[in-house]
């Protein structure tokens, strides 16, 4: 793991570089080149400070959303349990109350089933309206979707972005929005459907069960 030093050290040479390139724009003479290069250079430096706080020779100890880490750290925490199915169970939510700043969401009526997921690390693709607050486009490889109330699988498969609002409450990195239905691997559905099978009395509903686990795999 790089050192604080060796961190700073990169931070200040991206700096460098960066005033380096802004000046040779700055020769061509136009106001707009100057202007681009002026808004670039904001951004950059609301991202080094962003980034600045990430830097830390004992990251791997550092609590669950902790300003030492990156934002896009949490968004990644928070989708990887959402995709095992954290967030289908009342009893394993508290895994992703470290990441999210709400307490309690809605009972879902459907479940969002993805192939996987994409969180970009580089800040140049995050929008970054000011050092404590960021919003992080996370993209989703669709399957379909589970609706709970008649159990059945709808497949359509799509990619969907969704941007996600993270700030620092109480220098923590929180997700603050949006509060999306679950969005949960294909692999983990078929094994909680079965689970349900497996625990379900009534005859009808595991008749049910064992068409949506059909569907399911018939989706891969």
């Amino acid at each position: 793991m790089c050192s604080t030093t060796e961190t700073k050290r990169d931070l200040d040479s991206l700096v460098w570089n960066f005033l380096g390139n802004l000046l040779a724009g700055c020769r061509c003479g136009t106001i707009r080149v100057v202007k681009r290069s002026h808004d670039r250079f904001a951004s950059f430096l609301l991202a080094c400070a962003i980034l600045s706080l990430a830097v830390s020779s004992n990251a791997q100890v550092t609590p669950s959303g902790s300003m030492k880490r990156s934002p896009a750290e949490v968004v990644k925490r928070y989708v990887l349990l959402d995709q095992k199915g954290a967030r289908l169970e009342a009893g394993s939510f508290d895994t992703v109350l470290p990441y999210i700043d709400w307490k309690e969401e809605p009972a879902w009526g459907r479940v969002v089933v993805v192939q996987e997921t994409s969180v970009p690390d580089d800040y140049r693709k995050w929008e970054i309206l000011n050092n404590l607050e960021v919003v992080i486009p996370v993209t989703f490889h669709v399957l379909g979707a589970v609706y709970l109330e008649n159990v059945s699988f709808i497949p359509e498969e799509t990619m969907e972005e969704v941007r996600f609002h993270v700030k620092v409450v109480g220098n923590y990195w929180r997700i603050v929005s949006p509060i999306i239905p679950p969005h949960v691997g294909l692999k983990r559905m078929v094994s909680f459907a079965r689970e349900a099978e497996a625990k379900e009395q009534n005859e009808t509903h595991r008749t049910e069960l064992a068409s949506l686990i059909d569907s399911l795999r018939k989706a891969k």
